[in-house]
């Protein structure tokens, strides 16, 4: 499979990411985030069974992805569920522009050129368009969340900053991904044992915990690390814009919502800075 093939799977698996959060939203968000990664993670069992050096990484790269999985999904489901979700959805996807933002700072031998800095300022313009037409939805008590953009914005910065330093360590196989994904589901059920209430799932809820654990959170970041690993990370990460615009075109038609001129604009301009962003390296 070429990596561009790779990068647009990953891209589809990604898109359902933020439907499946919000139709998951009555769970507890450690208890999804945990069931989903470990779901994730087994596709790599046997790979890790065959050759234990597949999973024969140091502390550092481990404990980045730990970061990278747990904290990025974990502050994505708490959004999605505290903010009307198109818009929190969108706000999630200003990492690319954070990518760009933050890589002279993370990676040594880069500069910010001035179109740099535009494409940052029409991505977070797209970002306050978005929290500003939330003024036309309402959370469960009647009144918006505004709040619930925090973890969005925490979420976007968290991927951003895990991807950037995935250049800083040594090169890791992609089956190590698995044991991220493992390690960061103990960690997700362990704060569930400790902080929230226990709850049972129906089968409805399992098929999409397994969904989503197989897909968004599971294969997609296989076919991804396949896609950077194989490819030009450029034109792979112009691809990657593609998908805030396939994941809220799909929740707005899993929502019921539609197309309102806010959450348009907003996706044109987040869209936009994002491939300006990445000509201009």
């Amino acid at each position: 499979m070429s990596p561009t093939l790779n990068a647009l799977v990953a891209i589809a698996l990604w898109a359902t990411l933020a439907s499946l959060g919000t139709a998951l939203a009555h769970l507890p968000p450690f208890l999804l985030t945990g069931l989903a990664l470990i779901i994730g993670s087994v596709m790599s069992w046997p790979l890790a069974l065959r050759d234990r050096k597949a999973w024969a990484i140091p502390p550092r790269t481990l404990a980045l992805g730990v970061y990278g999985l747990f904290g990025f999904h974990f502050l994505l489901f708490i959004a999605l569920r505290h903010a009307p979700p198109v818009e929190a959805n969108l706000v999630n996807y200003l990492w690319p522009l954070f990518m760009v933002v933050l890589a002279p700072v993370l990676l040594p031998g880069m500069s910010l050129r001035p179109l740099h800095l535009v494409a940052a300022v029409l991505g977070f313009a797209g970002a306050a368009i978005a929290i500003l037409g939330a003024r036309g939805g309402a959370s469960a008590s009647g009144v918006t969340s505004y709040w619930g953009f925090l973890p969005a914005l925490g979420s976007a910065f968290i991927w951003a900053s895990y991807s950037l330093w995935t250049q800083r360590v040594p090169p890791f196989p992609t089956t190590a991904i698995g044991l991220f994904g493992l390690l960061s589901g103990a960690l997700s059920l362990g704060c569930h044992a400790l902080l929230e209430p226990s709850v049972a799932l129906s089968p409805r809820d399992w098929l999409l915990v397994v969904l989503c654990g197989l897909g968004p959170l599971g294969a997609a970041f296989y076919f991804w690390d396949l896609a950077l690993k194989r490819g030009d990370a450029r034109q792979i990460g112009i691809l990657s814009y593609l998908t805030p615009l396939a994941s809220t075109a799909l929740l707005l038609l899993v929502t019921g919502r539609p197309l309102s001129w806010s959450i348009a604009l907003a996706a044109v301009l987040i869209i936009s800075a994002a491939v300006m962003g990445t000509r201009a390296r």
